[in-house]
């Protein structure tokens, strides 16, 4: 079974869930971005890894907007259910931007990547990545590997919320990115079932496909 839940920012306590202590070898956990494990490679974070390596489970993560992408960059591009991916160890999984892939049997377009709410704050320090924001060559290839299966997905992930869906979250989306026309075209033209997105740290489902995701999990069914 393949669930979904929201921004884990590197707590670990959040895989404490009476849930994920159900989970077998059989299942995968996808997390919609800000994963925060990757982040000052310090001893203390190589033993959390540690402890999520020795999950049972398959947890598999969008990039967000609180990533160290100098670490994600050093880390090879491989294959993995038929989408670019770079495996972080046996069982943790950066399912990378633009991507489809197939899993269990379910076709999952992900998109992560975004901009940071409080980047006025972060961006004169060591703690903010401008590729934090999709590239236009991103989303150049997430265009091409939609049309090859013809716009037709199961299930899209992402990072960021569409923009048009503001109202409906009561957050402001405070910077227009291409991203975000992007995501858009994918509401027009591309057949899916569900949409799950992090970001605003809220559970919410806005009828009839889309899901604000945080600290719930969801079953893909």
């Amino acid at each position: 079974m393949i669930y979904v839940t929201g921004d884990t920012h590197g707590d670990i306590s959040r895989f404490k869930d009476p849930v994920l202590k159900k989970l077998t070898k059989d299942d995968i956990l996808i997390i919609c971005g800000d994963f925060g494990f990757l982040w000052d490679g310090s001893k203390r974070e190589k033993s959390v890894l540690r402890k999520l390596a020795d999950k049972e489970y398959t947890i598999a993560f969008l990039d967000g907007c609180h990533e160290n992408f100098d670490i994600l960059d050093s880390i090879p591009v491989t294959e993995w259910c038929g989408g670019k991916a770079q495996i972080i160890s046996k069982n943790i999984i950066h399912l990378m931007r633009g991507q489809v892939y197939d899993i269990q049997d379910k076709r999952i377009f992900t998109f992560g990547g975004g901009h940071s709410q409080d980047y006025d704050i972060r961006r004169d320090g060591s703690n903010w990545w401008e590729r934090e924001q999709p590239s236009h060559q991103e989303i150049i290839e997430a265009i091409h590997n939609l049309d090859e299966v013809s716009n037709e997905v199961d299930y899209v992930i992402t990072h960021e919320p569409p923009a048009s869906l503001k109202d409906c979250l009561g957050v402001d989306v405070f910077q227009r990115l291409e991203v975000h026309a992007f995501f858009e075209d994918i509401i027009k033209v591309c057949t899916y079932k569900k949409w799950f997105f992090g970001k605003c740290h809220i559970d919410k489902h806005i009828p009839i496909k889309f899901y604000a995701v945080f600290d719930k999990i969801y079953p893909l069914k």
